[in-house]
């Protein structure tokens, strides 16, 4: 129960911020990306599966693989631009890119869960005739490469970095005003974490969330992602004032 009220807290807060800039500047891209997800025959196929699937109690649910999906997939739309390519194979690289997204955490209660999720992705494409090799080998390397702090396994061609640049920028997003108004409180809640053990850790929590910055990958990630890690930082340090009063 207190955790509900610290949630509903951070979520007040949350409204008196601006929203990132990221969503006004691209939101053609995000309008195309959302597009895809909601109506692409095999990302439709692929999400209901997901659906079906995915642990919600753990804060990497269906509602975040949705948001990382779409903004992967607006990141994708964006590079894809920048880097020449058509519009269908800018298409493609974004159902790629959501595919990635929808099944990134599928194995996020598992020890090095981004592997594990990679592998279990690979068995799933496999399945699927749409995606030929090379397709499920873009999707596993970018899911096997989106934790951050970790060492990064290169692609042999540019469409799986930048498909792997973008959904590891995506999924970083979340680190910002997600992080506190849904993410952490569903993992305390899981974890049955006393108050006073995360209050202990709360500082050297911000102090970690605020190294993110320096990581995004992608020109547009590099660019927006800060802010987006900046507005969790505000969140989350209005919030412990709150608490500790």
């Amino acid at each position: 129960m207190e955790y509900d009220k610290i949630r509903s807290q951070a979520r007040k807060i949350a409204s008196l911020l601006p929203q990132p800039a990221f969503y006004k500047d691209f939101s053609g891209e995000d309008e195309i990306s959302r597009k895809i997800f909601h109506n692409d025959p095999e990302i439709k196929k692929l999400r209901s599966f997901v659906t079906s699937e995915i642990e919600n109690d753990f804060g990497h649910g269906m509602d975040h693989a949705t948001k990382v999906s779409i903004d992967a997939g607006t990141l994708t739309c964006v590079e894809s631009k920048l880097a020449g390519y058509s519009d269908y194979e800018k298409n493609r690289l974004i159902i790629l890119s959501q595919c990635a997204g929808l099944l990134h955490d599928i194995k996020r209660k598992h020890k090095e869960h981004a592997i594990k999720s990679a592998e279990y992705a690979k068995k799933v494409l496999k399945k699927n005739d749409y995606f030929k090799e090379n397709d499920i080998k873009i999707i596993s390397l970018a899911i096997q490469n989106h934790e951050a702090f970790k060492t990064i396994v290169k692609s042999n061609t540019p469409e799986g970095k930048l498909i792997s640049d973008c959904l590891y920028d995506a999924d970083k997003f979340r680190w910002g005003p997600d992080n506190f108004t849904h993410t952490v409180w569903d993992m305390l809640a899981f974890s049955k974490t006393p108050i006073h053990v995360f209050l202990k850790g709360y500082k050297n929590g911000i102090e970690g969330l605020a190294k993110i910055k320096e990581t995004f990958r992608s020109k547009t990630g590099k660019q927006y992602g800060p802010q987006f890690i900046d507005i969790g930082l505000d969140i989350g340090r209005e919030l412990y004032k709150t608490i500790k009063s």
